[in-house]
């Protein structure tokens, strides 16, 4: 988990695109309440692509990670996987 809470602490806030698997994505993360819950929502660029999650910070200092309707490892991938900023983007040759 401690690799997983890294990677996402390191994905910038707001909208960003990024490579995941070869292919472009969008994604925004977003905090509420003063970071206690944060949100990741990221879909593939031109293709079915689509992750979702709340990760909530507890006051214990554990994090619980709550995919939406996908297996948590899918997630954990997107996450310790994506290069944000990274590939060409579709207009260039």
């Amino acid at each position: 988990m401690n690799a997983f809470l890294a990677a996402f602490d390191a994905l910038p806030i707001g909208a960003f695109e990024g490579t995941y698997q070869g292919a472009r994505w969008r994604a925004v993360k977003s905090v509420f309440s003063d970071g206690k819950s944060q949100k990741l929502v990221a879909e593939e660029a031109g293709g079915k692509g689509y992750i979702s999650l709340n990760l909530y910070r507890l006051s214990d200092g554990r994090a619980l990670l709550k995919p939406c309707e996908m297996p948590e490892q899918v997630v954990i991938d997107f996450v310790l996987s994506v290069s944000v900023g990274a590939g060409p983007r579709a207009d260039q040759s």
